[in-house]
């Protein structure tokens, strides 16, 4: 049964992409999809929600089905299990979500200096003063995403969104970071620094200096779970 569901997911899929269909585009109604596909009413139904799921397709009750933007939040619901999971046990899966977050950021901030002007470092500005005085977290997701946007890999923004929102949504289950403002607010400070001088390199140092101090309390929860 799960085997001729995920045939049919890819024959949905196939049908999607042999037929040119982007973003938005109306997919054929449940008859035309049973006729085409050979598949019972039920078994396109159960197809369209699994893909809707994955954001490969969109349902809009009343208006029909169309292609969705296939997001790559769409994975968060199981990486938020694996993460909230292994937190209870040994915190390991945190460790790796946290050790790709370094990897992503630390490649791409070296090439965030050559793209900013004086409005972009005043977002980011505004942002590390929201973290001093307001929102920590939220705040610290604003400077997140707002940091890679000049890069233009739109791919690689919502990777970074997606395990800073795992990390910080376990991270309220082991260290809750108000205490941590002004820490925070200074490891950041410094990468805005390091982005105005217009020193990749420099920029780079500042990025792995905050995950090193990322990594070193989730060491600390990881510690005391053993």
């Amino acid at each position: 049964m799960a085997g001729g569901g995920r045939q049919l997911q890819d024959r949905v899929v196939d049908l999607i992409l042999e037929s040119g269909l982007p973003p938005g585009s109306p997919l054929p109604s449940e008859p035309q999809l049973m006729a085409q596909l050979g598949a019972s009413r039920n078994s396109i139904r159960e197809t369209l929600r699994a893909l809707h799921t994955l954001g490969i397709v969109d349902i809009r009750h009343g208006y029909g089905t169309f292609v969705g933007e296939a997001p790559v939040t769409a994975l968060m619901p199981g990486l938020l299990f694996r993460a909230r999971q292994s937190a209870r046990q040994d915190a390991s899966t945190l460790a790796d979500f946290i050790q790709i977050r370094r990897i992503l950021e630390t490649a791409l901030i070296a090439e965030v200096p050559q793209h900013a002007d004086e409005d972009f470092l005043a977002e980011l500005e505004s942002c590390v003063a929201e973290i001093r005085t307001g929102d920590v977290v939220e705040a610290d997701r604003r400077f997140h995403q707002t940091l890679y946007r000049p890069v233009g890999n739109e791919i690689a923004v919502q990777l970074i969104d997606l395990f800073w929102t795992v990390y910080h949504r376990v991270e309220e289950e082991i260290d809750p970071p108000e205490w941590l403002r002004e820490e925070i607010g200074r490891e950041h400070q410094s990468i805005v620094d390091a982005i105005r001088s217009g020193d990749a390199g420099r920029a780079a140092e500042a990025m792995t200096q905050h995950f090193a101090d990322i990594e070193r309390r989730s060491r600390r929860f990881i510690d005391r779970q053993r």
